[in-house]
């Protein structure tokens, strides 16, 4: 029982159970963002049209925190996201086509933030590097 409740799979679990993010702030950087609870408010910016990679940024209000899904990439490709003049983190595509970053922290006031996907150099991509971005005024839904 302990064990299962200590895997991933059951912290995940236990976090929806109390519905409560467990990393709000500075806490949640670096960190999953299903694994924390953050997906649960999180709001998506992803332009319809002219984004080849279906790139979107992810923003939680409650856990003060931003992090970038791609979800037409290939084995190799890599997703990036940075808050201006604060982190960069990134996450490659392992298998499947979509892959998302850990987070990176914002904070509850002003900021800005940007996603890239980057295809892998001779990779079967079907897109060239795209970013989009984002600040706390951006249309989220």
């Amino acid at each position: 029982m302990t064990a299962a409740i200590l895997s991933p799979l059951g912290e995940h679990l236990l976090n929806r159970m109390l519905e409560e993010p467990t990393c709000p702030g500075e806490a949640c950087e670096g960190k999953n963002p299903g694994r924390q609870g953050c997906d649960g408010d999180a709001r998506t910016f992803k332009p319809a049209t002219g984004n080849p990679a279906v790139l979107q940024l992810r923003y939680s209000e409650e856990c003060q925190a931003v992090w970038a899904k791609i979800e037409h990439g290939g084995k190799g490709d890599l997703v990036t996201v940075e808050v201006s003049g604060g982190t960069k983190r990134a996450a490659e595509i392992n298998y499947g086509d979509d892959q998302y970053t850990p987070m990176v922290h914002v904070g509850d006031d002003e900021f800005e933030v940007s996603a890239c996907a980057v295809p892998k150099a001779g990779g079967a991509g079907t897109y060239e590097y795209y970013c989009i971005h984002g600040t706390e005024a951006t249309a989220w839904r």
